[in-house]
């Protein structure tokens, strides 16, 4: 049996800008990416001309883990919360550093990178749509 736990983001709208954000920001690869106008079945005219260009699935490679996002169907509301962040986990403080600053473009820095006792480089940032991230590095000989 195989059993994944994978991140599924709903953004407001914007996730082709957050897609285009991670590949510039987490040296992600885009694996899969499907707008609403373009699933069959809608010769019917079903989707909302201003939903046609929304990112209906998206997933995407972040080195060896993946994510998946999708744009919220016009006139369901789109919600923000805290109760779930990603951590991404690195075991070089430099590519953790890179990774960071990048997510912090536009973005509200909530912990600094710093050595906390259980991580040699770690910190927190919410990027500019939202979502929390936490930064974390392997200590030297752990995985």
């Amino acid at each position: 049996m195989s059993v994944e736990l994978i991140p599924y983001l709903i953004m407001d709208g914007n996730a082709q800008e957050a897609i285009s954000f991670y590949e510039k920001a987490l040296d992600a690869k885009v694996l899969f990416s499907q707008t609403y106008g373009e699933v069959s079945g809608d010769s019917e005219g079903k989707v909302p001309s201003d939903a046609k260009n929304l990112i209906m699935h998206a997933t995407i490679q972040i080195g060896e883990s993946v994510l998946m996002l999708s744009d919220t169907y016009p006139g369901y509301p789109f919600q923000s919360g805290n109760q779930v962040t990603i951590c991404i986990s690195t075991n070089e403080i430099e590519i953790s550093t890179r990774f960071f600053e990048g997510l912090s473009d536009g973005g509200v820095v909530e912990l600094p990178l710093q050595d906390t006792g259980f991580s040699p480089c770690y910190g927190k940032v919410v990027d500019k749509f939202g979502v929390l991230f936490q930064v974390f590095t392997h200590p030297a000989g752990q995985q």
